[in-house]
């Protein structure tokens, strides 16, 4: 008999025989003169820096142009792509297609890690080094972030509430061989959701942790980029409307992040972009095998608690779990 946990029947990842440590780094960026530097600064020190970085200019209109090419010129290793103005950010699938502009100019197989970076952080002195040592450590584990701390416009730090099931968007740091198996981002709203239940349906672990040296500075509050911070909680919802969640996972997740900023207003703004969405009709990601997964998914979520489910599940991956053993039985 079917069980309702048969989705933890995964079969394991291939552990990478000789891992090595060249990375990539793409950033798409546009107008970030007030933080770029930051992140330039940040990048040129660490302890292991990227064999190479590219970042494409997505149409600035400020100073960024000119940070960029003087970071050129100084940094070998860090290389320019500019494409025009289209005339406003565009977040989300804008995002995406930059950074796969980007991501175009080289050879992808050429690195052992790519990373998606943004260009409106400050990294501690040891990221890349400490994320990809810990990735080196556990062959399944094959998409990781640190945990992120936002910039408020009063210069508070405050610490961003995520889960430990997936890496921050804002600085995505995959294994080459996941990243080409789950077949890269979605070029769409939420790419950032749906990468990390791609990873677990392939066999891979993706991963959040809170690792002093990896905790890192996102230089103002997520999803204030585009418009304010009330639109871009509604863009999150529509996200998980599009990702496929269900409406009763996307309330409790509306109540949950009633307790970030704008309080409790941000979280209503959630539920009413995902409610929006489908009063539209709009079209949600068509992969009918990753909504089964992350309907079950976020079910098992519900029921143990995001962190526990998520352990179950990797758990299941690590192990290679075959069908018809006591895996189910297990995660209950």
């Amino acid at each position: 008999m079917a069980s309702r946990f048969d989705f933890l029947r995964i079969a394991p990842a291939r552990p990478d025989p000789l891992p090595s440590r060249r990375l990539l780094c793409v950033t798409p960026c546009r107008d970030e003169a007030d933080h770029l530097g930051t992140t330039l600064a940040t990048v040129a020190a660490q302890t292991l820096r990227p064999a190479c970085w590219i970042i494409v200019d997505d149409g600035s209109t400020d100073g960024t142009p000119a940070l960029l090419a003087e970071a050129a010129a100084k940094h070998p290793w860090i290389h320019v792509l500019t494409r025009r103005d289209r005339g406003a950010r565009a977040v989300g699938p804008g995002v995406v297609e930059a950074f796969y502009e980007g991501l175009a100019e080289t050879e992808l197989d050429a690195y052992d890690y790519v990373c998606k970076l943004d260009a409106d952080l400050s990294l501690p002195p040891r990221y890349f080094e400490r994320a990809i040592e810990r990735m080196e450590d556990d062959p399944f584990l094959g998409n990781l972030s640190g945990k992120m701390q936002e910039r408020q416009p009063d210069g508070r730090l405050v610490t961003f509430f995520m889960g430990d099931e997936n890496a921050i968007g804002a600085v995505k740091l995959y294994r080459t061989a996941c990243f080409r198996e789950i077949g890269g981002f979605v070029r769409a709203l939420a790419w950032d959701g749906i990468d990390g239940h791609l990873c677990r349906m392939h066999g891979w672990v993706a991963r959040s942790v809170d690792d002093p040296e990896l905790r890192f500075v996102h230089l103002r509050p997520m999803g204030s980029s585009q418009e304010d911070l009330r639109a871009g909680r509604r863009r999150w919802g529509r996200g998980k409307y599009f990702m496929g969640s269900a409406w009763y996972y996307v309330l409790a997740a509306s109540v949950y992040r009633m307790r970030d900023r704008p309080w409790v207003t941000g979280g209503a703004q959630i539920f009413r972009g995902y409610v929006e969405s489908a009063v539209r009709g709009e079209r949600r990601y068509d992969n009918p095998k990753y909504a089964r997964w992350v309907r079950r998914f976020e079910g098992l979520q519900l029921v143990l608690g995001k962190g526990r489910a998520a352990r179950v599940v990797d758990a299941a991956i690590r192990r290679g779990v075959p069908k018809g053993t006591a895996a189910s039985t297990n995660a209950r």
